[in-house]
Parts: C-alpha cells; structure tokens; sequence
C-alpha cells in the first residue's frame, strides 16, 4: 500500500487517545516494568514517542523540504527520551503526548503538501537517500511499532502467569524481540 498522507494521519491522530485508554490508572506493575535487561518500560516508550515527535519527524520532512539531500538529518539519539520522562508521571506524559502529537499533526497540516513534495529526497545518515513521503510513512509505522512493543512488554509480565495457554499467545514469542 502506497503511503497516503490523509490515511496517515489518521493513523497517527489516534495513538494518543488510544495509549490514554489503555494505560490511563494502569497500576505500576503493567508500566514500569520491562523485559529484563535494556529493554524499555512502557513508561520510557511514551517518553521516546515524544521525544522522536519533538526533534525527529517534523524538523527531518522541513529538511527535506528545505534543503533536500544537500544536508543530511542529524543522528537521532535514541536515549534523547530519558530527560523527557524524568520527574514525570506516566499520566503526566500520556498528557503532553496528546499535545506534542496535536501540535506536529498542526504543523504537518500546514505545509500543505504537494504530491510533488511527497517525493522529494532527503539524506538519512544511514539510509542513504529517503523520500519525504517514506519518512511519514515510517513516523505511523513506529507508532505502531511501539503499540506493538507496548503489548509485548505488558504481556510479557504475565508469561509465566498464564501457564500452558503461553503456547498459543503469539505476543509471547514474537521473535527477535522477548527474551525467552
């Protein structure tokens, strides 16, 4: 499927809410905790999406647009979310991700984009040549990645809870990513 800006959009309108139903009151338990090792908490996915929206997505497609290959993105730090989330409470930033969320999706309205500059080319630092409209399609697909990552750290607290019926729980043995 050809990355449509209105579809996606749609997509990445709907995370926030979405992550603020499924996590709003949640007990520490479910968003605190990890899958051992450097894994991410909940808690810290939540950080990194605001985080990635704040200095990656938008200001990488107005490089695009601003200077196409001639200036490549910088390098995303990866670990940039662990100021974000300092001192924070899990609610306080499923709060400022609806509002850092909205803003970007303002701005990205905005621009107004042309099927044209949809195609422009940009320069990531290890991908090589990037188009405008793969990198929108790539800000939904992360979210949907750590929507994904999000389910997988939840259940993964539960794995030795649900007994035999871990057999049949696909999230259990997504591969690549849960430690056994």
């Amino acid at each position: 499927m050809k990355q449509h800006l209105k579809q996606t959009i749609a997509v990445l309108a709907r995370t926030p809410s979405g992550l603020n139903e499924l996590l709003t009151d949640l007990p520490e338990a479910w968003t605190h905790s990890n899958e051992g090792g450097d894994t991410w908490s909940v808690y810290e996915v939540i950080g990194h999406l605001i985080y990635a929206d704040r200095v990656d997505w938008l200001p990488r497609a107005k490089r695009i647009l601003q200077f196409g290959e001639s200036q490549p993105f910088d390098p995303f730090d990866r670990s940039g979310h662990v100021e974000e989330i300092r001192g924070k409470s899990l609610q306080n930033l499923l709060d400022e991700f609806e509002q850092v969320r909205s803003a970007s999706l303002e701005d990205l309205r905005g621009l107004n984009l042309s099927d044209e500059q949809l195609n422009l080319r940009g320069r990531h630092p290890a991908l090589g040549a990037v188009t405008l409209s793969e990198l929108l399609a790539t800000w939904a697909v992360h979210d949907l990645t750590h929507l994904h990552q999000i389910a997988r750290v939840m259940a993964y607290q539960y794995r030795e809870a649900v007994g035999p019926w871990g057999a049949y729980l696909g999230v259990l043995h997504c591969s690549g990513h849960s430690p056994p």
